[in-house]
């Protein structure tokens, strides 16, 4: 519990009893490998914080071709925001890539926090707008580079990754076949 409130102090002060409140709130939740925690065409359910594993987004294109858009690994939110926020149906499903250990808020629970402590609205603004800072910082530049820099991009950006995803995955994030990246992977050695 105490690597969220760390995480969440980061964007506000809380005192004692609301780190208490929004502790109590959290359920612990362990997820399989290939588990969703959010499925396309469904309304996102929770919020969760991840404690050990990795997720991604991913959805179908208009082939039928399965995209990861993106990674998210521990001592991260995990959650379709905009849809959790708007209860909107989901056009993303949310995967756990890993067996993953969580700390899941019900939609219930993090309105209770949001009506109960004052001014959780705007760490909350600040939790959203860093998790897509970061998402856009990862993904803009994959855009116009070649596949080498992409995948060391990749390395630099998701060091820890690598070797606990599976490489379809990886080279579906990069926009590549799986043949591209095993011959990228080839010529780095």
């Amino acid at each position: 519990m105490e690597i969220l409130t760390d995480y969440i102090l980061q964007f506000g002060d809380l005192n004692k009893q609301q780190t208490d409140l929004i502790a109590s709130k959290a359920k612990k939740l362990d997820l399989h490998k290939d588990d969703y925690f959010s499925e396309a065409g469904k309304i996102p359910k929770q919020v969760g914080f991840i404690l050990e594993g990795v997720f991604r987004f991913c959805y179908y294109n208009n082939k039928g071709e399965e995209i990861t858009n993106y990674f998210v690994e521990e001592g991260n939110f995990v959650v379709d925001y905009q849809k959790f926020h708007t209860q909107v149906i989901a056009s993303e499903y949310i995967q756990a890539v890993t067996d993953c250990k969580i700390l899941a808020f019900s939609r219930k629970d993090w309105e209770d926090i949001l009506n109960t402590i004052v001014g959780w609205d705007k760490i909350e603004a600040k939790i959203y707008q860093k998790c897509m800072t970061q998402a856009i910082e990862r993904r803009s530049p994959l855009v116009s580079e070649d596949a080498t820099t992409r995948y060391l991009s990749f390395m630099e950006e998701f060091p820890k990754l690598i070797n606990r995803i599976p490489l379809s995955y990886v080279a579906s994030y990069l926009g590549i076949t799986q043949q591209s990246l095993s011959r990228v992977r080839k010529n780095i050695r």
